[in-house]
C-alpha cells in the first residue's frame, strides 16, 4: 500500500509513518516546514518528504492519504482531495486498522505523564521479553526512537500514547477512541486544549468514551487521587478497575512506600516489590505504579518489572541535561501546563536543594497562548528562584500575568533579550530549567554559548 501522510512531522504522524514503513508499505509524505529532527528520522527510513500543501501531491496517486489532525478546510491539498473524491482517513482510524488490530493494545491517557508513562511500559515489557510495540509521543532513551512494530502475531502487545486532541478536522473525537485498548492507564485528568474544549466536563466525556471501548475483561489503570477521573468512572465501568497512588490503604490497590527514587510498591497492605532507579519528583513514582499495574495485567510480576525500572532512561525532553557551561547546568524539558511546569520545577528542587534554579519558559500550547490558564503561572513557578519568560507572539501580557512575583519574573520580547536576561542573572551553581512543548528557538544551545563565553 502507498499512503500519503499530511502533516508527517508531528510525532504521532511521524511514529506512524515509521511504523507504515516498517511494516513494509511505501510512505510519502508532506508539512507545512520539513525540518530536523523528524526529516533526518523519516529520510532515513527512504520516506519521501514534501514542503507545503501543493495539489499536485494528488499526482503521487497514493491508495489513501492519511490525514494529520493539523490539517484544516482551506488547506489546498485537502481541498483538492475532497474535490476529486480522493480516498483519505485520519492517522488513529489508520493505525487502529492497519497496526492495532488483533493486538493486545495497552493505552496510556491522561493529562500529564502520557509520554514517560507509555516509554515505562514498553521498557518492562521489552525486558520481560514480550517485545511489545509501541508509539511514544517522544523519543525513549532506551530505545532510542519513537515507534516500532515489535512482534505482530495475534495478540501480542502494542503500547500507545493515548492523546485526548482531536482527531481530524473531519473525526471531531479524540485519537484514543479509536485504539480499544484491553488495558488502559487514566493517569490523571485536567482542564487542558482550551482551544477544542469548552471545559473539563468536555474533557471527561471524551475519557468516558474511552472507557466504554475496554472490554469486560480488560483492566482499567486508574489514578485514586483524581476527582475527574473518579466522575468518569460514575457514569459507567464493565471493566476491572485497579488504582493506584491512594494515600492510604485500599483492598488490591497500588501505592508507594517511601521516596520518588527508592520506594516499596504495595498492593494492599502487602509489599510486592521495590523500586531504586534515576528518575525524580512524586509524579514519576505515580506513573511507575500505574506502569506496574498494567503490566500486571500481561502476567509481568511487578517484582521483574521494577528490576526493569532500575534501568529506565526516562525520555527525552524530561529534564533532560543539555549540558553546562561556567558552573551552570542547563536542561530541557517538555512542561508547558501550569500543573506540569510545577512539577518539573519541584522534582529539580527535589534534587538540587538549596541551589538556585532559574526558569525559562515560553507559554507556546494553544491552551497557554489563549491565556486560559495565565493567572497559574506564578504557583507554577513559585519554587523557582527566579523566572523567565519568552512574550513573543502571545495576545496577552506576561508581564501583567507574573506581576505577582514581583523582580522575581522577567519578561523578554524576544529569544536574545530573554538569553541576555538570563546570562546576566546566571551564577556558578545555577541551574537553568528551559520549559517548552517546542523547539524554543535553540535557547538551550544559545544559552550554553553565551555561557561559554
Amino acid at each position: 500500500m502507498h499512503i500519503h501522510i499530511l502533516g508527517i512531522c508531528g510525532t504521532f504522524m511521524g511514529g506512524l509513518a515509521a511504523l507504515a514503513r516498517e511494516a513494509g508499505h511505501r510512505v510519502t509524505g508532506c508539512d507545512a516546514n520539513v525540518y530536523p529532527p523528524m526529516s533526518d528520522q523519516l529520510r532515513a527510513l527512504d520516506i519521501e518528504l514534501i514542503e507545503g500543501w501543493h495539489a499536485d501531491q494528488l499526482e503521487l496517486h497514493p491508495d489513501v492519504f492519511v490525514i494529520g489532525n493539523v490539517v484544516t478546510r482551506g488547506n489546498p491539498l485537502m481541498e483538492a482531495i475532497l474535490d476529486a473524491g480522493m480516498a483519505y482517513t485520519s492517522g488513529p482510524q489508520w493505525l487502529a486498522e492497519h497496526v492495532l488490530q488483533g493486538r493486545h493494545v495497552l493505552a496510556v491517557a491522561g493529562t500529564h505523564g502520557k509520554t514517560t508513562t507509555t516509554a515505562m511500559l514498553a521498557w518492562i515489557l521489552e525486558q520481560a521479553g514480550l517485545n511489545p510495540g509501541f508509539l511514544v509521543g517522544g523519543v525513549p532513551c532506551n530505545f532510542g526512537l519513537s515507534a516500532r512494530l515489535g512482534e505482530t502475531e495475534g495478540g501480542t502487545p502494542f503500547v500507545i500514547e493515548a492523546d485526548e486532541y482531536d482527531t481530524a478536522f473531519f473525526d471531531k473525537r479524540s485519537k484514543f477512541v479509536h485504539y480499544r485498548p484491553r488495558t488502559a492507564i487514566l493517569n490523571n485528568l485536567e482542564y487542558d486544549h482550551a482551544d477544542i474544549f469548552p471545559d473539563l466536563a468536555a474533557i471527561e466525556t471524551q475519557f468516558h468514551h474511552l472507557v466504554r471501548t475496554v472490554p469486560s475483561r480488560g483492566r482499567l489503570v486508574v489514578n485514586g487521587r483524581d476527582e475527574a477521573l473518579q466522575r468518569v468512572l460514575s457514569r459507567g465501568c464493565w471493566s476491572e478497575v485497579h488504582r493506584f497512588g491512594a494515600r492510604k490503604e485500599e483492598p488490591g490497590a497500588w501505592r508507594s512506600r517511601g521516596e520518588p527514587q527508592a520506594f516499596d510498591v504495595l498492593r494492599g497492605a502487602l509489599k510486592v516489590a521495590r523500586v531504586e532507579w534515576k528518575l525524580l519528583g512524586e509524579h514519576n513514582q505515580l506513573n511507575a505504579l500505574a506502569a506496574l499495574a498494567a503490566a500486571d495485567h500481561l502476567g509481568v510480576a511487578p517484582e521483574q518489572a521494577a528490576v526493569a525500572l532500575a534501568s529506565f532512561e526516562n525520555v527525552k525532553r524530561r529534564l533532560e541535561l543539555r549540558g553546562q557551561a561556567a558552573g551552570v547546568k542547563v536542561y530541557d524539558d517538555f512542561a508547558h501546563h501550569p500543573t506540569a511546569m510545577h512539577t518539573t520545577v519541584n522534582g529539580l528542587r527535589r534534587k538540587v536543594g538549596h541551589e538556585r534554579i532559574l526558569a525559562v519558559f515560553e507559554p507556546r500550547s494553544n491552551t497557554m497562548k489563549l491565556g486560559t490558564m495565565k493567572a497559574q503561572l506564578p504557583w507554577a513557578l513559585e519554587e523557582a528562584d527566579l523566572a523567565f519568560c519568552h512574550q513573543g507572539n502571545l495576545g496577552w501580557d506576561a508581564r501583567e500575568a507574573l506581576a505577582p512575583m514581583g523582580a522575581q519574573a522577567q519578561v523578554a520580547d524576544t529569544i536574545d533579550a530573554l538569553v541576555a536576561l538570563v546570562i546576566k542573572a546566571a551564577r556558578p551553581g545555577d541551574h537553568v530549567l528551559c520549559m517548552s512543548n517546542g523547539g524554543f528557538g535553540g535557547v538551550h544551545d544559545k544559552l550554553l554559548a553565551a555561557l561559554a563565553r
